[in-house]
């Protein structure tokens, strides 16, 4: 795929199901967290659930074909008095990668943020994704938060 190719961004289809699982199993590699069968299903049937809390966009390349995903949902941001949008997953397949097909999903849901009221579209990234953070230092402000999590047993 070129740069001349137009890249376009929906929203996720029941149609697009075996693309998606393609794209988001690539997501899971790059993380080392293997998507297994049963977490596709479920991660599947999450966003596919109009009243669930997680919502998932494509960027299609000229044949409607997904060449990139993104997941997010809304969140409250108390003490800012406001909502934002978070940008749970982001993944580009290799021979899309330098498309814009990032560039389209973090635009439209900037759009999506300023259609819903929200303040910020906000994410994080591994400290070792370097070609990510070229992207999002483009794109965004890099914050001064650092991120812990919790384990539950």
């Amino acid at each position: 795929m070129t740069q001349d190719n137009v890249i376009q961004v929906r929203e996720l289809e029941q149609r697009d199901r075996v693309a998606w699982q393609r794209l988001y199993a690539g997501y899971g590699d790059f993380y080392k967290m293997p998507l297994s069968d049963e977490k596709a299903d479920r991660v599947w049937a999450w966003l596919m659930d109009p009243g669930y809390e997680a919502f998932g966009l494509v960027a299609v390349d000229e044949n409607d074909s997904p060449v990139a995903i993104a997941h997010f949902r809304q969140f409250a941001r108390l003490l800012a008095d406001g909502i934002g949008i978070y940008l749970d997953d982001l993944f580009t397949a290799a021979n899309a990668r330098g498309t814009g097909a990032g560039t389209a999903l973090i635009g439209r849901l900037e759009e999506i943020a300023r259609e819903r009221g929200a303040e910020v579209v906000r994410w994080i990234t591994a400290n070792d994704n370097f070609v990510g953070q070229k992207l999002y230092d483009r794109l965004a402000t890099r914050t001064m938060w650092v991120t812990y999590d919790l384990a539950v047993k």
